[in-house]
């Protein structure tokens, strides 16, 4: 069985994230938490934990504040992770998860999190030539930009890799999807709103959503998942497109799930497998992360058994 190669995962803007359990959330009211989970969080750390769970080689990086950097110090020696992340002056940001068990809800109260100097945006460019020329082939550039960051980073640092032969993943939104999306990266995972936003277009069936994914960067993006909540998710490629549906589970927590999604991807696209079972697999991915409290998978054959549940249907 071959192994499958390296990923490098980037975080600029990461986050603990505390999850609190509250029955019956009601905003405006005092609420009793029956149960609090503190985990290191941030979309690129998250991707990194799920690959790490199915037994990728991983490294992470990114930039990270130096004074409470030990939870995340601690996730990566869990699961080896290799950590480069760049540790720069101050705290990562803390977003508060409040879980509804009620309405099977999550109310996020997300920070923006501490502004970073411009030698730190240096020192990431700097690691991540670093990194390439150590040998890495597969970027997941993901998540927001640290609060006054600049929009326009991801895209140079997709021009940087794509110039190097590497395979680049970009998960984020808004300004930083937009310019990212112009240095074409292989492959994206925004969801419906996301890529509502960064079209300017409603976007109201499969078959817009379609051409307006062939549209950006000219059809040059290898595999667009777009994803849709409960109405499933559309994986497009340039010449074909299949719809991937969810068996119905009971929501826990939606706290890492777009994360997970990606990171099936990953697993998928390394290990050769062809777009159904890509497909499949990721969305299963997502969906175990959607009965867990965190960002945090199952076992692995428990989410195997998931993914045979998946239906996926051909549209293109």
């Amino acid at each position: 069985m071959r192994i499958p190669p390296p990923v490098v995962t980037l975080t600029l803007n990461p986050a603990i994230d505390q999850s609190a359990r509250v029955k019956d959330f009601q905003a405006g009211a005092v609420n009793r938490v029956q149960s609090v989970q503190i985990d290191a969080g941030g979309k690129g750390v998250n991707v990194a934990s799920f690959l790490a769970h199915f037994d990728h080689r991983v490294t992470a990086t990114g930039l990270m504040g130096q004074d409470n950097a030990v939870i995340f110090e601690r996730l990566f020696a869990e699961k080896s992770i290799e950590d480069r992340f760049i540790r720069i002056p101050g705290r990562v940001r803390v977003n508060v998860k409040l879980v509804d068990a009620v309405r099977d809800q999550v109310t996020d109260i997300n920070y923006p999190g501490a502004a970073a100097p411009a030698s730190g945006y240096n020192a990431v460019k700097d690691m991540i030539v670093r990194l390439s020329d150590e040998g890495m082939e597969h970027f997941v550039l993901a998540g927001s930009m640290p609060q006054d960051g600049p929009d326009h980073l991801f895209h140079d640092l997709i021009d940087l890799l794509k110039a190097k032969g590497a395979c680049v993943y970009l998960d984020t939104s808004g300004e930083a999807l937009h310019w990212g999306l112009k240095a074409t990266p292989d492959v994206i995972k925004p969801n419906l709103a996301e890529l509502r936003a960064v079209t300017g277009k409603p976007l109201t069936s499969h078959h817009e959503i379609i051409d307006e994914v062939h549209k950006l960067s000219d059809g040059g993006i290898g595999l667009a998942a777009v994803s849709m909540g409960s109405e499933g998710a559309l994986f497009i490629t340039e010449t074909r497109c299949v719809l991937a549906k969810a068996p119905e589970t009971k929501v826990v927590s939606s706290v890492g799930a777009g994360d997970a999604m990606v990171a099936g991807i990953i697993h998928g696209r390394l290990s050769g497998l062809p777009l159904h079972t890509i497909a499949r697999q990721s969305t299963a991915f997502a969906v175990a992360a959607l009965g867990e409290i965190g960002p945090r998978l199952p076992h692995k054959e428990a989410v195997l058994s998931i993914a045979d549940q998946v239906e996926v249907e051909d549209l293109v």
